[in-house]
């Protein structure tokens, strides 16, 4: 089942939600004020695909110097 993300248009909370995707768009209760008034909104996903064993491994990472240009480490 996916996540979805929700935005409260009364308060400008957003909060998520563990539903099938036939749940509804809209009127989802806000986890804030218990609002209806909310609508589904994108939101972004990471995804890992190709990673080889060397980007895996925290041992062979140097931080500044690693090669992994998405290194959590990288700064």
């Amino acid at each position: 089942m996916p996540i979805y993300e929700y935005e409260c248009k009364d308060c400008g909370e957003i909060f998520e939600r563990l539903q099938p995707s036939s749940a509804k768009k809209t009127g989802e209760p806000c986890a804030k004020c218990r609002g209806t008034n909310t609508e589904r909104v994108l939101s972004a996903f990471a995804a890992r695909a190709g990673a080889s064993r060397e980007s895996q491994s925290p041992s062979a990472c140097s931080a500044r110097n690693c090669p992994n240009t998405q290194c959590r480490l990288r700064r």
